[in-house]
């Protein structure tokens, strides 16, 4: 056997891959075990309650580590049908997927959670999604596909809710102010959009050395700043080289249409009648894309990406484009695809928008980034899928 510290990196990283998948193989088998122990009631024979409490004692696993697996293995191994002639897995999709080593017991958890309120035939994009990606970014993948098949659905018998209002509590005690508040989602994104360039840590110099303050002591100091700001309305924060503004995205054909919704900085969904009214509000910038869902040209060449080119970037991208980022615009930095250095010019063609550690990992590895068909799609290196098969961030491009 080979020493490990002997084996180059990608070697040992493909290593560690094809372990992960024969634990997964195992667990699959382990799966079915526990789920014919079920099914001929071993946990009655034995004397217990149920097969959870029997595995609690056997493996000496907690009660809920017990109670997932059970779980799980139900789901995938089937139960019988009414005919009492075959066994069919409740997640047949997702059965295999498990069976081939592809996915964890958490993938299976997150699935089958998404898959109570989804439709069957969304079984399919959703596991061939976890195939690619961490469970919690399958769980929001989930969310999504679940608005998108049903944003358009009237809840029969159901009257519209009222939105919530705002809410903002003051206290003083012991000689300081506490605040606390509930804004709605618009409100709340506008807010963050303000305090967020204010709160960024302060420079590391030779004076003051690096900034020490946890992030709620930088958003503290970042209300006051505000405040003070507000108080000199002359005197506004910049981000990403513009006035803090809120941007609306939304198609044109939807928008005309007055359906579907908008799409906000952060990922929040606005109503299509709302957007009109919030086009007239200081500080809002509708954003309308166009026919193929790409943005319409506000920009120009520059050799610094200036605020007309990343607006349309911000629409286009919808934040961090690597897949299964959820990062949001104001935490992104604009990536040139074909390096400046190397000839490529500052324009939205040859750019993508990256947070800071994407941006750092498309710097420092393997990993690639080409725009296909106007979409930002990324390539990993070949100890992660020897086929270096293309990714997008499905959420961000919707």
């Amino acid at each position: 056997m080979i020493e490990t510290r002997l084996l180059p990196t990608d070697e040992l990283l493909r290593s560690v891959v094809s372990k992960v998948t024969e634990i997964r193989v195992r667990e699959h088998e382990l799966m079915q075990e526990i789920a014919e122990l079920d099914r001929r009631g071993a946990a009655t024979e034995l004397g217990y309650k149920d097969l959870a409490q029997v595995l609690r004692h056997a493996v000496r696993w907690d009660l809920t580590t017990a109670k997932k697996w059970v779980a799980t293995a139900a789901r995938l191994s089937g139960a019988i049908t009414p005919t009492g002639s075959e066994l069919q897995p409740e997640l047949p999709a997702t059965a295999v997927a498990v069976a081939e080593g592809a996915l964890s017991i958490e993938h299976v958890a997150v699935v089958a959670k998404a898959m109570e309120t989804l439709p069957a035939e969304a079984e399919a994009p959703l596991v061939d999604y976890a195939r690619d990606h961490e469970p919690n970014e399958v769980r929001k993948f989930g969310e999504d596909l679940l608005y998108r098949l049903y944003q358009n659905d009237p809840a029969p018998g159901d009257t519209e809710p009222a939105p919530p209002g705002n809410e903002h509590i003051m206290r003083w005690k012991n000689g300081r102010l506490e605040i606390r508040a509930k804004l709605d989602k618009v409100t709340g994104a506008k807010y963050e959009a303000l305090i967020d360039p204010l709160a960024k840590p302060r420079p590391n110099t030779a004076d003051e050395g690096p900034d020490l303050r946890s992030r709620e002591q930088r958003e503290g100091d970042a209300l006051a700043d505000l405040i003070d700001l507000m108080l000199r309305a002359d005197q506004l924060p910049e981000h990403g080289g513009e006035p803090v503004t809120l941007t609306l995205t939304m198609p044109y054909e939807d928008l005309a249409n007055q359906v579907g919704h908008a799409t906000l900085d952060n990922g929040d969904r606005v109503p299509a009648e709302q957007v009109r009214q919030f086009a007239c509000n200081a500080g809002i910038i509708p954003m309308v894309l166009g026919g193929a869902g790409q943005p319409l040209d506000v920009g120009r060449k520059t050799r610094t990406f200036p605020a007309a080119i990343r607006r349309i970037l911000v629409t286009r991208d919808r934040g961090c484009a690597f897949p299964g980022c959820g990062r949001p615009p104001r935490q992104c930095d604009a990536h040139h695809i074909r390096h400046w250095a190397d000839g490529g010019d500052t324009s939205v063609d040859n750019a993508v928008l990256l947070c800071r550690h994407h941006h750092t990992l498309i710097h420092q590895s393997k990993w690639e980034v080409k725009l296909v068909t106007g979409i930002p799609t990324f390539y990993p290196p070949a100890w992660l899928d020897p086929q270096q098969r293309p990714r997008r961030n499905l959420i961000n491009t919707a």
